[in-house]
């Protein structure tokens, strides 16, 4: 069976360098430790963590805590959960992704300018979640085309437009344009500013796994279930190739998926780690 593997596969920058700092964190004087949410959407590193006594909590359990050290982790947070944590005198450690936190400074910063936040992405994500929570002012969430049709301000309001970093690189540019339409054709709209924060890593992740995509008889797309970067990958992949399937582990990998197929190509979400990913490569060589 020939077999392709994305060279863009698996852990981004930010998320290597969040799970690797509570990796360090273990055993230190920070103990107890705590992830604000899973540190990555993969159960395998999450679960591995939990046996080395790092505990997932929420917002809401924060005040409960009698000492140790919160972790924040890449997906980033909005204002209010500073505060929090200072409230109650806990320790912390920030790993929000560079690109998050540029997007957190954009949007504080226009929207104390007075503009209305556009946030292009999924508003039950908690990257999304986290922008939220830095705009001073008022904000729109659009996932998809009805939502930018629906979309209608006062022009006389100044509208900044930003994007989740793992959003679908050419769902962005659809949504742009539907904007884009109604500022110049019905002048509802005074867009000041369109920034594409989609973070480099996903956009050549995505242009990736399309082009392997179609050139395979069957694509692999592993990820964690509620890893929403992953998701979006299986979403591209799928139409580029009818025989895509999404896997976490190899244990999900069944002799049906590969009828007919010579050549299977694989690509990994970005909080799929390099283990998992040489795994299923290998169980399709050998196995099928």
């Amino acid at each position: 069976m020939n077999v392709k593997v994305a060279e863009t596969a698996g852990f981004c920058f930010g998320v290597q360098r969040a799970v690797d700092r509570v990796y360090e964190l273990i055993g230190s004087d920070a103990a107890p430790i705590y992830t604000l949410g899973p540190i990555i959407h993969n159960e395998e590193v999450v679960s591995d963590l939990e046996k080395k006594g790092v505990s997932v909590i929420c917002e809401k359990d924060l005040g409960s805590l009698k000492g140790g050290t919160v972790v924040i982790r890449s997906h980033g947070v909005g204002r209010r959960v500073y505060n929090t944590i200072k409230k109650y005198g806990l320790g912390y450690v920030d790993v929000t992704c560079p690109f998050v936190l540029k997007i957190h400074k954009i949007v504080e910063r226009e929207s104390s300018r007075g503009a209305h936040i556009v946030i292009i992405g999924d508003p039950d994500h908690p990257e999304v979640q986290g922008i939220c929570g830095w705009c001073q002012g008022p904000y729109t969430v659009i996932r998809n085309a009805e939502d930018a049709e629906k979309f209608n301000i006062s022009p006389e309001k100044e509208v900044c437009v930003v994007s989740q970093t793992t959003f679908n690189y050419n769902k962005f540019q659809e949504l742009v344009e539907i904007l884009r339409k109604k500022s110049y054709d019905n002048n509802v709209l005074n867009i000041l500013n369109i920034l594409n924060t989609i973070c480099n890593a996903t956009e050549e992740r995505q242009k990736e796994a399309k082009a392997i995509a179609g050139e395979v008889d069957t694509m692999l797309v592993v990820g964690g279930r509620h890893s929403s970067n992953t998701q979006k990958l299986f979403e591209i992949c799928k139409k580029e190739c009818g025989n895509t399937y999404y896997i976490q582990t190899p244990v999900d990998l069944d002799s049906e998926m590969f009828q007919c197929s010579s050549c299977v190509g694989i690509t990994a979400g970005a909080s799929t780690p390099k283990k998992i990913i040489e795994e299923v490569q290998e169980h399709v060589r050998v196995k099928f």
